[in-house]
């Protein structure tokens, strides 16, 4: 097949009317997960044929399944929902700021509300950033707790779920910001000295300059340019502050509590991969950061076991919840 140009929408309006028409679809698909043409995605092998009467190519070489569609080896796998619906609700996701609510994904689309949060959750996942290299250069290390708020809870439901101050009730999370660049966001188990510096030993290069809170647990950063902003005293001092993450956090925090309303910290690491998604690629237009999240739905699968939590693969699951 030649190598396909497609025109791409700029705005959710003409996402909409574009990706209505399954040529375009196919069309746009196919130029961002095979720009050099179509190949079989269990074989690798480039002689296929497309068979357009069933919207679908056929693999020539001699293998078990040879039929494959757009959707097969990506997190749309095996779904009966139309590539219109996806894509336009992959367009919503990675451009709403504050993110859209699998309620408000039912209503746009026609689709019922259990269906929307189980595509919602997909499309998180081909968000993940994966492997990255160390950050570097000046860091903000920052811990923020997530969790419902007391003075909204009803009585009942405040002495069963509040046990005690502070974050005790609440999931830890740690910020990783390189100014300039990216931000790393990772559920902690707790935030004792131990669990902290081994996530920024892993994730900064050694030499970097850190600033944190004066929050104890970050003290002994010996191998980093470490310097501490108290927030008791100020917010800055010359470069040493950590505005930067407390500007995601805040963010993030807008969607859960005004957007998502209640999350559960078992699903939380992905509503993190959604909000640091939109984050690291603020500098992007609606429709580049759209094309940059449909080159990332391939070799990626979630099955609604795994969502649920009946089968357990995904690592970055904290074993505490």
């Amino acid at each position: 097949m030649e190598k396909v140009t497609v025109k791409q929408p700029t705005t959710l309006q003409e996402a909409i009317v574009y990706f209505n028409n399954p040529v375009n679809c196919r069309d746009y698909l196919v130029a961002r997960r095979w720009p050099n043409g179509v190949t079989c995605p269990r074989c690798g092998s480039t002689n296929v044929l497309f068979l357009e009467k069933y919207n679908r190519w056929h693999c020539r070489d001699k293998h078990d399944a040879p039929q494959f569609t757009l959707k097969t080896g990506t997190i749309m796998e095996d779904s009966p929902i139309g590539l219109d619906k996806w894509l336009t609700a992959m367009w919503q996701m990675v451009n709403c700021k504050n993110g859209i609510s699998s309620y408000e994904v039912h209503r746009a689309i026609g689709i019922t509300q259990k269906s929307a949060w189980f595509l919602d959750h997909r499309i998180r996942l081909a968000l993940t950033m994966g492997t990255i290299n160390k950050l570097s250069g000046q860091i903000e290390a920052d811990e923020t707790f997530i969790g419902g708020k007391a003075r909204n809870m009803h009585k009942a439901k405040r002495a069963e779920k509040i046990t005690g101050t502070g974050g005790k009730d609440k999931t830890a999370v740690l910020g990783i910001l390189e100014r300039g660049g990216k931000v790393v966001t990772k559920v902690v188990s707790n935030t004792r000295k131990r669990t902290l510096q081994k996530e920024l030993r892993e994730k900064v290069v050694v030499g970097s300059a850190i600033f944190t809170d004066a929050l104890k647990s970050y003290e002994g950063l010996t191998e980093f340019q470490h310097e501490v902003i108290d927030h008791a005293i100020s917010y800055v001092e010359g470069e040493c502050h950590t505005n930067g993450l407390e500007n995601f956090w805040s963010l993030l925090k807008r969607g859960l509590n005004g957007t998502y309303v209640s999350v559960e910290p078992f699903h939380l690491f992905r509503y993190l991969d959604e909000a640091a998604y939109r984050f690291n690629n603020r500098e992007f237009t609606d429709c580049e950061r759209f094309d940059i999240a449909v080159r990332q739905i391939v070799d990626k699968r979630l099955t609604w076991k795994q969502l649920t939590g009946k089968e357990t693969d995904d690592s970055r699951a904290s074993p505490d919840f």
